[in-house]
């Protein structure tokens, strides 16, 4: 009964060990769906999110605003509120520079890919150009 007990211990500690080394929060691209090496989807992604970060960045700044000139509409829950808002402001202020600052690394892997299969296409073109001339007889 004791082993019993004991193995029923060990299964729920080993399962609970499990549950918490495991990844809370994918990735953003994992959620998304888009390729890792899909820089241009990727900057389009977060610079989508930033913007949609500033809008409520925007509309969080005014209903603070609002709240702090007329605090006497809002009564009791006008502090809640200013303080709820504030809450968000800091969270989208955070969210938006974290987004476009995601989106300026993707940017620049993706005009450093471009540069270099541009780089790949003149090395081709020169490598081509040079199988089709004639050789010269000895």
């Amino acid at each position: 009964m004791k082993t019993l007990k004991y193995a029923i211990l060990l299964s729920l500690l080993s399962l609970t060990l499990l549950a918490s080394c495991a990844q809370m929060s994918p990735s953003v691209v994992a959620q998304s769906g888009i390729a890792h090496d899909d820089h241009d989807a990727l900057v389009t992604h977060y610079e989508n999110l930033a913007k949609q970060a500033e809008s409520e960045l925007q509309a969080n700044k005014k209903i603070l605003k609002e709240c702090e000139k007329h605090p006497y509409y809002y009564g009791a829950q006008g502090i809640d509120l200013r303080s709820h808002s504030s809450a968000n402001i800091r969270g989208y202020e955070k969210v938006l520079k974290e987004s476009l600052h995601h989106a300026d690394i993707y940017r620049k892997m993706l005009i450093e890919q471009d540069s270099s299969i541009n780089q790949t296409e003149v090395e081709l073109g020169f490598m081509e150009a040079e199988l089709a001339r004639p050789e010269k007889g000895f």
